[in-house]
């Protein structure tokens, strides 16, 4: 893009100002402020600004829709799983499933200076998180013996860290051509008027555009493209800081397969009426999720006759998508979010400027909001045990303890051990993926 074009592009939707410290810029500083301005979606970026000039009147988005009531979820049986387990093996073995990561974040939050995905959670080994999917990940390719692609999402944060943790690690036993890496989309934050905040002279300040990006970042980056190349129908979506995830377990694969669902989701428990996961609710014949902090306390407390929480099952993102699905929602317009936040940004004068309060918004896509568009839609339960140990916080609840913990314990079962054993413990996914596997290579608690 040359300044010419930038300029008019800009004029043409009232972001003049980006430029107005071009002057002053080093050549390396316009070329790079020039790439920024190339990567913003204008078509977007007008909806960011309609999005502030609206004011719905309190209660308006509800008006006119159902009641939003909790949908079936379906609980194992032993002849369900058993059937739903045959059919995901043979799609496994038929080469039909891929598995997507979502691991644009930091580890900040951690104390760690990296990809969330590269911080050490191995209980013994101190092997990172990125470590246990991809093990699993390599499991299953043995398993079923044939080739499952692991398509990674990063963000402008952590990309090249990423991509280096793999290499260092030798792609974790994978074969790098099935280990493809991408980028998330980038979008920049408005202020009160629209306009577009400049955090640095040459540097327009954007952050990354929601996990809702992930369908737009897999068109644009040729992913789709290359799943459909390959033959894959399903597509198993997670997020990078649940080690305890059962990645593309073959029993959720088949009756994904089974209902012929556009998207199939696990859900858990919640511990108590106000635990920080989304809800699955159905208004007339459409699936929406609602956000925890947006039930109302009566909703949140809930109780059916026989005293469990009306709205019991919480989302913890662990999904199946047909990948037709992906492909038709990542072509449309999904809804945006908005959020106010402290952006520093540069004076007329070109001094920078750390805000006290809140002086800008950012906006975010997200993945569940393809809910109402799905024709099926496959709730199932899980249990948390099982599946369900994020780390999210340095220290208490879904922190790395926490997670070491709920680990080992899940391999102490495995082993038969007692659930106060202390004996410190830990197993290679690619090694043993579950409990029969451990078994099958004569590993029992005897034998220890």
């Amino acid at each position: 893009m040359t300044y010419e074009e930038a300029k008019e592009l800009l004029s043409n939707h009232g972001q003049e100002q980006v430029l107005k410290f071009w002057e002053t810029l080093t050549e390396e500083a316009r070329a790079a402020l020039l790439g920024q301005i190339a990567s913003i979606d204008f078509e977007s970026l007008e909806r960011m600004k309609g999005l502030l000039n609206a004011a719905p009147s309190e209660g308006a988005a509800d008006e006119g829709r159902p009641e939003a009531v909790a949908p079936e979820v379906v609980e194992w049986t032993d002849s369900l799983y058993a059937e739903a387990k045959a059919v995901g093996e043979r799609e496994l073995a038929a080469g039909r499933v891929a598995v997507l990561l979502v691991a644009g974040g930091q580890g900040s939050r951690l104390g760690y200076d990296g990809p969330k995905g590269a911080y050490g959670i191995g209980p013994l080994s101190g092997r990172p998180v990125f470590y246990f999917h991809s093990r699993k990940v390599l499991a299953l390719c043995r398993r079923h013996g044939a080739r499952v692609p692991f398509y990674i999402m990063t963000s402008e944060m952590n990309h090249e860290a990423t991509v280096a943790c793999f290499r260092e690690n030798g792609y974790f036993g994978l074969d790098p051509a099935d280990v493809i890496f991408f980028r998330q989309g980038m979008w920049p934050a408005l202020d009160a008027d629209g306009r577009i905040l400049l955090d640095q002279p040459s540097h327009i300040f954007m952050s990354p555009d929601g996990h809702g990006g992930t369908l737009t970042a897999l068109d644009r980056n040729g992913c789709l493209a290359d799943m459909k190349r390959r033959g894959i129908e399903a597509v198993f979506y997670f997020q990078v800081d649940n080690p305890m995830v059962e990645i593309a377990d073959a029993a959720f694969i088949g009756l994904h397969t089974m209902r012929k669902a556009d998207i199939s989701l696990k859900l858990v428990a919640k511990r108590d009426p106000k635990e920080g996961v989304g809800v699955v609710v159905k208004r007339g014949e459409r699936f929406e999720m609602v956000e925890y902090s947006e039930l109302s306390d009566e909703q949140a407390n809930r109780r059916r006759e026989d005293g469990e929480l009306y709205f019991k099952y919480g989302s913890v993102a662990i999904h199946v998508f047909s990948r037709v699905f992906m492909e038709r929602e990542a072509r449309k317009a999904m809804p945006l979010h908005i959020a106010h936040k402290k952006i520093s940004y540069c004076r007329d004068d070109g001094t920078v400027v750390k805000p006290e309060k809140a002086n800008g918004c950012k906006f975010e896509k997200f993945i569940f909001d393809v809910l109402p568009d799905a024709g099926t839609v496959l709730n199932l339960a899980f249990d948390r045990a099982e599946e369900f140990s994020p780390v999210k916080n340095a220290e208490g609840n879904d922190s790395p303890a926490t997670c070491r913990r709920d680990l080992q314990a899940k391999w102490g079962r495995w082993l038969g051990l007692p659930e106060d054993s202390q004996i410190p413990l830990e197993i290679d996914p690619a090694y043993a993926l579950d409990a029969d596997e451990l078994r099958s290579k004569g590993i029992r608690l005897e034998s220890l």
